[in-house]
């Protein structure tokens, strides 16, 4: 029997490839956008493509959008991508952009997870989590350590829920990109630029043209949206997957480096 898949932030990015190619696969797939105008251009760009996909409005920060969810819809696998990304020295970054990262990032996507653990459990199903983190939940990356903390509280959540649901047979992955060229970053990176003044701000304007620079050979989006749509779909997959393996290579020997490093 086809699963029924649920995806966050699938207006363009790793969401949109994946709701995409798991449709195109067979899978009922609820591709959710955060906005009416993502949703119009979904709709139209599946129909183009000949995709049968079921597309709704889904803001993760929205009270009624999470209820009008929730009752509406019986799934099988969640994959919860929804994000935000604001970019900015943390000890100057104004904290309205801090907390609503975490807004979106963090109690927006648990919110939704909530809900749905609830159904599979008062349903007595099993049922598949996926939480799109990032490589930066793993370690900070400078200038967008605000961000990366969002992404570390959910890799912590992510923990929590696999061993607090293991007894329910829900299973919970996470998927840890890197860089990729979805416009994401890009995003990140110009919205430093909505509030940041070098006649008030301290940080030297210097250090921002090193992180443009970084973005200049991103990774083709299509192999990160195969890893996400894999993990979703292999009962056995691994908690953790980062991709590709020279990034989680890297990642770890950060890691192992950070055990030394001096204050």
């Amino acid at each position: 029997m086809s699963k029924t898949i649920l995806i966050t932030g699938a207006a363009s990015g790793f969401g949109k490839i994946a709701a995409f190619d798991l449709a195109s696969k067979g899978y009922k797939v609820i591709a959710t956008a955060q906005v009416y105008p993502q949703v119009s251009d979904l709709i139209r760009e599946a129909t183009e493509k000949g995709i049968n996909l079921i597309v709704d409005k889904l803001d993760v920060t929205d009270p009624r959008d999470l209820a009008y969810i929730h009752k509406k819809y019986d799934i099988d696998i969640l994959i919860s991508n929804a994000g935000i990304m604001e970019g900015g020295p943390i000890a100057e970054q104004p904290m309205d952009l801090i907390r609503a990262m975490f807004d979106v990032n963090v109690f927006g996507g648990l919110e939704l997870a909530q809900g749905f653990i609830k159904k599979f459990i008062a349903q007595k199903k099993s049922g598949k989590i996926v939480f799109t983190t990032s490589m930066g939940g793993l370690w900070t990356v400078p200038y967008v350590a605000a961000y990366c903390a969002s992404k570390h509280a959910m890799e912590a959540i992510a923990e929590g829920l696999k061993t607090e649901l293991t007894d329910f047979n829900i299973k919970i992955a996470t998927c840890n990109p890197g860089v990729y060229g979805t416009g994401f970053n890009d995003r990140g990176v110009d919205s430093i630029f909505r509030w940041y003044d070098p006649e008030v701000n301290f940080t030297p304007h210097a250090v921002f043209d090193g992180i443009a620079e970084s973005l200049n050979n991103q990774l083709d989006p299509q192999g990160m949206a195969d890893c996400i749509v894999d993990v979703a779909l292999d009962e056995n997959s691994n908690f953790r997957n980062v991709y590709p393996k020279e990034t989680e290579e890297f990642v770890k020997q950060l890691q192992v480096e950070a055990w030394t490093a001096k204050s």
